[in-house]
């Protein structure tokens, strides 16, 4: 008797204990988290950078980051170990396999070439680096070696750092990289970019002489100044992004007739447009820059529709996708744009379907008109915020000449 009431005793303190627990299936493990993620271009280009996973399993989604702001992905599903993340803006998605907590796939780009190969660990906290860490913040000058496809001789590199880790952009007058983020080992400054377009990797030495050695891309090097360098006032200025385009007559009306996405014809003649400020936006929804300047003017119409403004966007997009709109559809309402969208042709031939324009290189491009219908100013590109200074910068300018345009008679 005695024999089994000590039994009882101890498989009652055994369930007590938490036996049964221990003998329970262990909790899954999810994808969700912080990744160190890898894509591999076709070029065998291998470009880090982070990447996040949010949500309930199967409903998760993911975040590419350019800087402080994330790219989220539409929801996308986790089957079977599956995981895949749709982009609909950019028309391309994640597709990856999720097991012994990695992830292993691609990163398929729809209509924009071949897939990038795609690898993800567990983020983790970068190394310190020890020694003096170099400074190399401030503002910088790129002289080119021979002029660039838009006919730059220069270009401009704007650095922030907080110790050993450090952030960048590279202006050019079609926009920027986005923002280039690393840190220094070995003595040199690592950075790279990828949130869904651009992957770029930068590698930037410090050279004894004050200059900068930068390699772009594992290939293509270049040599940067400060911008108080003298060798920097005897390089030639970066191309200014207010008078590289033009119109071949300032004193005719800016014409503009293409149909939206339902195929209904929108002109420069009608109603809605006399007498307002116009600015065309000549965009795509396979251009970096445009998604970047996308909810600025989404925005900008909310604010300035009542007092005067109009806009009407004139995508020129790839011929595949020309066939199927999903992607501009997607892109539209991502960036909740609520102005006309237009279908004005392909991406080769925007000069042919707008003959008035001059020097027509640069996406984004725009062209801002007076009530009258001509154009007042235009703009190459855009600068992000990743340009930090100049991003505010150029915005202040845009809305001051906008203010000065609305208050004429």
């Amino acid at each position: 008797m005695r024999s089994t009431r000590s039994l009882h005793r101890l498989l009652l303190a055994f369930l007590l204990s938490g036996g049964l627990a221990a003998c329970s299936k262990p909790a899954e493990k999810t994808p969700v988290g912080m990744w160190d993620a890898t894509i591999k271009t076709a070029g065998g280009l291998e470009v880090p950078f982070r990447f996040e996973i949010t949500g309930t399993p199967p409903a998760l989604s993911g975040s590419f980051f350019d800087g402080d702001l994330k790219r989220t992905s539409s929801p996308g599903t986790l089957t079977n170990g599956q995981l895949v993340l749709p982009f609909d803006e950019y028309g391309t998605k994640v597709d990856v396999t999720y097991k012994n907590d990695r992830l292993e796939g691609k990163y398929e780009r729809g209509t924009r070439g071949a897939p990038y190969t795609f690898t993800a660990v567990r983020a983790t906290p970068s190394s310190v680096a020890s020694g003096d860490v170099p400074s190399i913040a401030g503002e910088w000058r790129i002289p080119l070696d021979k002029p660039s496809s838009k006919g730059e001789s220069a270009w401009r590199m704007v650095v922030r750092q907080t110790g050993a880790d450090a952030s960048a952009a590279i202006m050019r007058v079609d926009g920027d990289t986005g923002t280039l983020q690393g840190s220094y080992k070995n003595g040199t400054f690592t950075l790279s970019h990828f949130s869904g377009a651009r992957p770029t990797v930068l590698e930037v030495t410090p050279v004894e002489d004050g200059s900068l050695k930068l390699v772009e891309d594992r290939r293509t090097t270049r040599v940067a100044y400060r911008e108080d360098d003298e060798r920097a006032k005897a390089a030639p200025q970066p191309t200014d992004p207010t008078h590289h385009m033009g119109v071949v007559d300032p004193s005719a009306k800016f014409k503009f007739s293409f149909p939206d996405l339902e195929g209904n014809i929108v002109s420069d003649t009608d109603p809605r447009f006399q007498g307002k400020v116009v600015i065309v936006s000549l965009t795509g929804t396979w251009c970096p820059n445009c998604h970047d300047e996308a909810p600025f003017l989404s925005k900008l119409y909310k604010d300035y529709r009542a007092k005067g403004l109009e806009i009407v966007a004139l995508s020129f997009e790839e011929p595949a996708q020309l066939k199927d709109l999903s992607r501009v559809r997607a892109f539209i309402k991502n960036y909740d744009i609520t102005y006309p969208f237009l279908i004005a042709g392909d991406t080769d031939h925007e000069a042919a379907a707008l003959p008035q324009a001059v020097n027509l290189n640069t996406f984004p491009a725009t062209f801002i008109l007076g009530k009258d219908g001509r154009v007042r100013a235009t703009h190459a590109g855009y600068a992000s915020k990743a340009t930090g200074p100049h991003y505010m910068e150029e915005q202040k300018e845009f809305l001051a000449e906008l203010d000065r345009l609305l208050a004429e008679k």
